[in-house]
């Protein structure tokens, strides 16, 4: 099975760099996610787009990281990539988890995210995600006064701007390229 309409780049004619980078990450997780083989065909684009990501979700900020997977996988959701809405449940899984929480929820975010068991605050957060998904032209400042009311502060009002952004361009040209997940996602955090 191919796990990309375009052709992937045989590794060992990649930069060392991005060599190097999928070592990390295979033995990070134990295996090398599809989404680096195939965003390979760019090295550049690749090494800049992963210290984005990672800056985002592991990075400094006031968001928990399972609430930064609460909103990758309702924005990837939204957007129907198959990839991203089989990735960020599994990680989410894994977050809720460490946290003491149901990981089930990361289903029920796939499916009805302002119904799923969260605390009012994550909702306010996913709404904005979803307004920024399905229209960001109208977000308005009561939007983001909103978040101020359950205390997020313009910090995380930005991270959650920034991740929804984030996950609506790489669904996006994940969904173009027709990107196929790991089988390993699947059964991760179960």
């Amino acid at each position: 099975m191919s796990i990309s309409r375009l052709k992937v780049p045989a590794k060992e004619k990649l930069p060392i760099e991005l060599q190097e980078l999928f070592v990390t990450a295979h033995t990070k997780i134990g295996f090398l996610p599809n989404v680096l083989s195939i965003f390979s065909l760019r090295p550049t684009h690749l090494l800049a787009w992963k210290n984005h990501y990672d800056l985002i979700m592991k990075g400094e900020s006031s968001l928990s990281l399972a609430q930064r997977e609460m909103i990758a996988v309702t924005v990837s959701s939204l957007n129907r990539c198959f990839y991203c809405s089989t990735t960020h449940p599994a990680f989410l899984r894994l977050e809720l988890r460490k946290e003491n929480r149901d990981p089930n929820l990361a289903a029920e975010l796939q499916f009805a995210p302002l119904e799923a068991d969260i605390t009012p605050a994550e909702r306010a957060m996913l709404e904005l995600a979803i307004k920024i998904t399905l229209e960001s032209h109208n977000v308005t400042e009561s939007d983001l006064e909103r978040l101020h009311q359950y205390g997020f502060d313009d910090a995380a009002i930005f991270d959650i701007a920034e991740i929804a952004a984030m996950f609506n361009l790489t669904n996006r040209l994940i969904n173009t390229l027709g990107g196929k997940p790991n089988l390993e996602y699947h059964s991760m955090g179960r």
